[in-house]
């Protein structure tokens, strides 16, 4: 699989959700939007350390405006991620990432935008990454996945072969990993020593600011988080939609195992549900052209927004790659589809027309027949 290729083609989550009609779509991309406007507010109520921006005008950048260049002349060495995000909700959020703030402007300039109907975000880009995250704060308490390395491998699903993501789950006291790592357990800890609001009249404040739910003194919703050596712990995300979408969510913690004679492959939960259909085995190299009939159960490396249709189409979804929490598996649980991600020996042990048994609420995969 080349993943810098498919790096490339990936694309927001509310990018997810408006390429297949989600009713409420609108909302999400709002809410992504702003996060930023959130974070910046819980860093003053709470000191929650997160990814400020510098935000001008696109038009700003366009007409070099007295402002930007002193900000490009005294900055423009310095890693970071820019993302043009659209005034007009019509319009697509563009980004990039790694470059140099001049070498953005480069590809700032080969956008075919109109400059007043976007404002421009620089972000500085962590020339490392030590630990990310992704998790869900609710009444249960927490659950996610940990990876000490680049965050968007969580994210999209797409992780380093050798350094694959650790699930974990927390109840307020005892927390559970999917591998005995006392380093990824202790950077969890001070990731949600962050979240504790401890001050019942900033909980308050919230609460009446922003809606917000608690979980004890623990505050509830979706996050993202990216721990470099330079920076320290950013917190990248919190979203309320995402976290009310996984509010009675408990995670499950399993492992690939054998089971008598027949191996049953297990995997991650993604979206839960029970489906029987036939398997068609399309890998993300593959995907361009490639179709199904609507029950089927895809079976894939990973998805790719390429493969929107065919899970649209499909019966539920299976992949090789992927976590509780990418970009797949939110997509899956909003389409209804039962999904399983991260089941490893998927592509050796079924074959294509086979007959499976996708069990999302157990975690398992089972062929019922051979083709």
């Amino acid at each position: 699989m080349d993943l810098p290729t498919l790096y490339k083609t990936q694309i927001s989550l509310t990018e997810w959700f408006q390429r297949m009609g989600l009713v409420n779509s609108e909302a999400h991309r709002k809410e992504d939007n702003e996060k930023l406007e959130r974070l910046a507010v819980l860093n003053t109520y709470i000191g929650l350390p997160f990814n400020r921006s510098i935000q001008f005008l696109a038009s700003a950048l366009a007409n070099s405006s007295p402002e930007f260049v002193d900000f490009l002349e005294t900055r423009g060495h310095e890693l970071c991620a820019l993302r043009l995000i659209p005034i007009d909700p019509a319009l697509p959020k563009l980004r990039t990432r790694g470059a140099s703030i001049a070498e953005s402007m480069e590809w700032f300039a080969l956008q075919d935008i109109d400059p007043e109907k976007y404002k421009a975000d620089f972000m500085p880009h962590p020339g490392d990454n030590t630990w990310s995250t992704i998790f869900v704060v609710n009444q249960h308490g927490a659950f996610g996945q940990v990876l000490a390395g680049p965050h968007n491998q969580l994210t999209q699903g797409f992780y380093t072969e050798g350094m694959e993501p650790m699930t974990f789950s927390w109840d307020g006291v005892h927390w559970n990993l999917s591998l005995d790592r006392p380093l990824a357990e202790a950077h969890m800890r001070e990731v949600m020593e962050m979240l504790r609001v401890s001050d019942p009249a900033i909980r308050e404040k919230l609460t009446t600011e922003f809606g917000a739910t608690f979980f004890g003194e623990y505050l509830c919703g979706y996050f993202e988080t990216a721990t470099s050596t330079e920076f320290g712990i950013w917190f990248i995300d919190w979203n309320r939609l995402l976290g009310a979408t996984y509010g009675d969510e408990r995670c499950q913690i399993l492992m690939n195992e054998d089971e008598g004679s027949s191996r049953v492959l297990r995997g991650q939960i993604g979206s839960r549900g029970l489906v029987t259909g036939r398997a068609r085995v399309i890998l993300a190299a593959d995907v361009a052209g490639a179709d199904i009939e609507t029950g089927d159960i895809l079976v894939t490396d990973m998805t790719t927004p390429d493969f929107l249709p065919l899970m649209m189409k499909a019966g539920g979804v299976v992949t090789l790659w992927g976590g509780i929490l990418s970009h797949a598996a939110i997509v899956c649980r909003e389409l209804g589809k039962p999904c399983v991600t991260n089941v490893k020996g998927a592509l050796e042990s079924i074959q294509d027309g086979d007959t499976v048994e996708v069990d999302a609420t157990a975690g398992t995969v089972r062929v019922v027949s051979r083709a």
